[in-house]
């Protein structure tokens, strides 16, 4: 999995009823833009991601 600074990220609820997540990732930590991501979530708190088969990166739309 690659993604880039301004990307989305797209984490499945895990459980029946969890909800999806999704953030912007705000740091690439990883080499050749691997993971981890450090990503900001919707709610305005931040973590560090290592993406597993759960989650999808969306690219930024480039206007």
């Amino acid at each position: 999995m690659q993604a880039t600074v301004g990307d989305r990220i797209l984490v499945h609820g895990k459980n029946v009823g969890l909800a999806d997540q999704r953030g912007e990732i705000v740091e690439v930590r990883g080499t050749n833009g691997g993971p981890p991501y450090l990503v900001r979530f919707a709610d305005g708190h931040e973590g560090l991601v290592f993406p597993g088969p759960d989650c999808v990166v969306e690219p930024a739309n480039e206007d």
